[in-house]
């Protein structure tokens, strides 16, 4: 009897962001314009294949307690943004910083300084984010560490209920999330407080959640392609996993497993705003090779 092949399907609205894509192409050209060094300020994708292809080609991760020790070089900031300390100190050293920052980013950044900078009674500044995240990092920092982070309703604990409330959120959360967040804060507050919201998750992601959910509906299995590190990555799987139980994320090739795929008539492949197209054409003929081995 002739082997059975099933359908595999790259998702082709799946992988790099416009933001990430433009960041990668500006490295990818100031390595090509100049000899010279370039150093970018924590990874430039939460993806580690995409970072060490990079390295290879000439781009140098460093921390932001490397950058301390640098002077006369030149920085790449990632799509994530920074706060604003970070062009302080590359002045102070005279670094020459080469700007990657997401222009969906730079327009939020700007929204909560002016907000910090200029609201008379000045609000509680509240992100819909993960604390510590990069992005959300240099939100914080647009006043001066002062903004409060919840990523969750049970974080809302740290909220002021009786002062003026201004919300914004990280690019990437989820619209259910910050609706839930807008509902519970419209609840708890005082009538006399003034509660302002601001919608400013980017639509090229937050878009994804429902077509990656048509996605996942249309295969038996899916192969869900993420870096470890990339946050997007863990709630768009989730997403997939949510309406097909055989879901599977994979960091890289090598992880795929055999069984994963038994009795499947149809494999999806899709992945993170993180996630490079090459990484999921890899995976794609991993899974070509196990089948017809």
């Amino acid at each position: 009897m002739e082997k059975f092949i099933p359908e595999i399907e790259i998702d082709a609205r799946s992988g790099f962001c416009h933001g990430v894509v433009t960041a990668i192409r500006k490295a990818e050209e100031e390595l090509e314009r100049s000899g010279e060094p370039l150093y970018c300020l924590g990874d430039i994708v939460h993806n580690s294949d995409e970072v060490e292809r990079l390295e290879r080609k000439g781009l140098s991760t460093i921390t932001h307690e490397d950058l301390n020790g640098l002077s006369g070089v030149r920085v790449l900031l990632r799509a994530h943004g920074e706060p604003p300390s970070t062009y302080s100190m590359a002045k102070e050293k005279g670094i020459e910083i080469v700007d990657a920052t997401c222009p969906v980013v730079l327009q939020l950044q700007r929204r909560i300084k002016e907000t910090y900078d200029h609201s008379s009674p000045r609000p509680q500044i509240v992100i819909y984010g993960k604390a510590g995240h990069a992005e959300v990092n240099g939100l914080v920092g647009q006043t001066n560490g002062e903004a409060i982070v919840v990523e969750n309703i049970e974080q809302l604990e740290r909220i002021d209920f009786n002062r003026d409330i201004a919300l914004y959120s990280q690019t990437t959360m989820s619209l259910q999330g910050l609706a839930e967040m807008v509902d519970e804060i419209n609840r708890r507050k005082s009538p006399e407080v003034n509660f302002t919201y601001h919608d400013t998750i980017c639509r090229q992601v937050a878009n994804r959640v429902s077509h990656l959910r048509d996605f996942a509906r249309r295969h038996d299995v899916v192969l869900f392609v993420a870096g470890a590190k990339s946050s997007n990555g863990k709630v768009l799987y989730h997403e997939c996993r949510d309406v097909n139980e055989r879901s599977y994320l994979v960091s890289r090739p090598s992880d795929f497993k055999g069984e994963w795929v038994d009795g499947a008539r149809s494999i999806g492949i899709c992945g993170a705003t993180s996630t490079p197209r090459w990484l999921m054409e890899e995976v794609r003929d991993i899974v070509k090779k196990w089948i017809i081995s």
